[in-house]
């Protein structure tokens, strides 16, 4: 993240900056569901971690992506507020993770990649399930509600 060209402490916050970042995340989602107070390295952190979870093979329902992923819908609804140089700052750390998450997904049939939320219209490419769930060609535990039968690109694994 650091670039050559800019000394290190140039990337530091000022008390200004951090002040309306957390104004921003407080007037979207001041905490976790378990009531810590939600930071911008923890939602980078939480969307990180769920793109590990995903480039492995997603083990959780469909229901537990959608929840999974509520951390990118918070980094989109507070981006307009941040300070332009705390935008400018994370822009590229954000769209490496989002990069990571689109080769690790596949649209949902039927959405643009354009749409607003483009997030939440995307599939993990690998599902894995538990050796004794009960296996077809469709969708496995967890997955059946979706409104469209399993595309090929979808793998599922054990």
């Amino acid at each position: 993240m650091d670039r050559p060209d800019e000394p290190r402490d140039s990337l530091a916050l000022s008390a200004e900056e951090y002040d309306a970042v957390q104004a921003a995340i407080t007037a979207v989602a001041p905490t976790w569901a378990g009531g810590q107070l939600v930071t911008l390295h923890g939602l980078f952190d939480r969307w990180k971690g769920v793109i590990d979870e995903v480039e492995k093979g997603y083990s959780w329902c469909a229901p537990e992506l959608s929840d999974d992923i509520w951390c990118r819908g918070v980094l989109a609804e507070i981006w307009p507020m941040l300070p332009a140089r705390v935008q400018e700052i994370r822009r590229p750390e954000l769209d490496g993770i989002d990069e990571r998450y689109r080769r690790a997904t596949i649209p949902w049939p039927g959405h643009a990649e354009d749409d607003a939320e483009w997030w939440i219209w995307r599939i993990p490419r690998r599902l894995e399930v538990e050796a004794s769930e009960q296996r077809g060609e469709g969708w496995p535990l967890g997955w059946a509600m979706m409104p469209f039968p399993k595309p090929d690109s979808v793998e599922v694994i054990s």
